[in-house]
């Protein structure tokens, strides 16, 4: 297997960090967004929708878009179970990471993709263009201020998103987190005690760096 990916793509940092946490290595093959390579023949080829990341599975099969990357992993790769284990526990992991990537990661892609200039006409990922709305970046704010106190909500009552055990749906939230203060000086409010007890705690982990 290999992961066609981008250092500066935050999709392909969750897969990374994911990786990092089962321990699965794999070679990483760099796609340059700068350079607009995602929309090469070459890589079109292996995605058509001309995002990052893409996983090559050793048969030639092409896997794309983040949870399917990840559910396929999880399934060759049980241990340790970042997806629950139990099917309680799988339907309230899958249920939080929804929750985080809709109102968080989405939230964050929508503000950045309709307010950077670099990204004029490319408002929505994928093989289409579309023009920037820049209303969406007043509204995208105000999202991401609603995701963070729901989020802090949760957080003052579990140790991590999805219940006791770190699992996926922290690996978004956190990378979410994370490109909202580079990308749009957002950061997690100071007086959000929880988030920030829980935000130390995953940011120390080793497979952050990935």
């Amino acid at each position: 297997m290999k992961l066609y990916q981008s250092s500066a793509s935050p999709n392909s940092r969750r897969v990374r960090i994911y990786l990092a946490e089962k321990g699965i290595t794999m070679p990483f093959v760099p796609v340059d967004l700068a350079s607009r390579e995602q929309f090469s023949d070459a890589y079109a080829a292996i995605n058509p929708r001309r995002v990052v990341p893409a996983l090559m599975l050793d048969d030639g099969t092409a896997i794309a878009e983040v949870p399917a990357i990840i559910g396929y992993l999880e399934e060759t790769h049980p241990e340790p179970p970042l997806l629950g284990g139990s099917p309680k526990e799988k339907a309230t992991v899958t249920m939080w990471e929804r929750r985080m990537e809709l109102e968080g990661f989405a939230s964050v892609m929508e503000t950045v993709r309709n307010g950077a200039p670099g990204l004029k006409g490319r408002a929505i990922a994928g093989s289409h263009g579309y023009d920037q709305i820049p209303e969406l970046v007043v509204r995208g704010r105000r999202r991401i201020a609603d995701f963070y106190g729901d989020l802090e909500a949760r957080l003052s009552e579990t140790p991590f998103v999805a219940g006791d055990a770190f699992s996926i749906a922290d690996i978004t939230a956190i990378v979410a987190i994370d490109f909202a203060g580079k990308a749009l000086g957002l950061s997690t409010p100071e007086e959000h005690g929880a988030t920030r007890r829980w935000y130390d705690s995953v940011a120390s982990r080793p497979s952050m760096t990935a």
